[in-house]
């Protein structure tokens, strides 16, 4: 299941997941001060439209919430919306739809095929969140199980089936994970942290460092960014390289990349189809 992805100087290397709404910066010449001013307008009430926030609610809660965390606050594959700079500073989505629509390809995130509307419902949602409190009740998960389990055994057998077993890897998934909100953010991306399980058995990243044409190093990730990538190799040595520009070349390969390239292609009827398959698996 593995892939590689070439990185270069210049580009932020930690992948987040392609298909979820990766807001993470500041905009240019945007402060502090201005980001505070629209946080206290989004917690005073701007966005007030009850019908639009659960819109942008049950969105979220599909296609955000496993990278994002169901509170919005970041998981392992995602950073924190509800102190994100670039959400702070956005009244009703002007911000966060060109990162949405045009994607970060610098952090492994695609364009996003959703419509104007729905982002801004998105936004609505996000702008109910309190940035100076946890407020864990602010978004309780609804049931999941809504989808056929018979569409969602077809959808497995032609998307999963080629690397997943029920009768294999995942025999008795849905007794191993009984919550069904686990479940499905398990699957959607296994290993994820926060909101999901870590029942599966997820492959570390691996990485190959091409110094020359002639000789290369292999082994486990352990670090890496613009200007190092450090890896241990099968006898647990630890080498670190220096980066400079695209020399060395370094290949990551992330056993995940099937998941990920799949994130975008789901609607919301295969998460809940599956979902319910998966279920069933006893």
């Amino acid at each position: 299941m593995s892939s590689a992805m070439r990185f270069h100087s210049g580009i932020l290397v930690r992948v987040l997941l392609p298909g979820t709404i990766a807001i993470v910066a500041l905009v240019a010449g945007e402060g502090l001060a201005q980001a505070q001013t629209r946080a206290r307008a989004n917690e005073a009430g701007a966005v007030s439209d009850p019908a639009q926030v659960e819109r942008g609610k049950a969105l979220y809660g599909v296609r955000c919430t496993f990278c994002h965390g169901a509170d919005a606050r970041g998981g392992e594959g995602g950073p924190n919306l509800v102190r994100s700079g670039l959400v702070l500073n956005d009244i009703k989505g002007e911000l966060i739809i060109p990162v949405v629509q045009n994607g970060r390809t610098d952090l492994g995130m695609p364009k996003f095929d959703l419509t104007l509307v729905q982002i801004s419902d998105i936004a609505a949602f996000l702008h109910t969140f309190r940035a100076a409190g946890r407020d864990p009740a602010r978004n309780a998960p609804p049931n999941v199980l809504v989808g056929d389990a018979k569409a969602g055994q077809v959808y497995f057998n032609a998307k999963c089936g080629s690397c997943h077993s029920v009768t294999g890897d995942l025999k008795g998934l849905g007794s191993k994970i009984a919550d069904p909100k686990t479940l499905q953010q398990t699957w959607l991306m296994p290993g994820a942290g926060r909101g999901g399980s870590t029942l599966t058995n997820v492959p570390p990243k691996t990485v190959t460092v091409r110094v020359s044409a002639a000789q290369k190093f292999e082994g486990r990730l352990d670090r890496i960014d613009d200007f190092t990538v450090t890896l241990v190799d099968d006898e647990g040595i630890s080498r670190t390289f220096v980066r400079t520009g695209s020399t060395p070349v370094v290949e990551v390969h992330d056993p995940l990349r099937p998941h990920k390239d799949l994130l975008p292609a789901y609607t919301d009827k295969d998460i809940h189809d599956v979902t319910a398959y998966l279920a069933t698996i006893k």
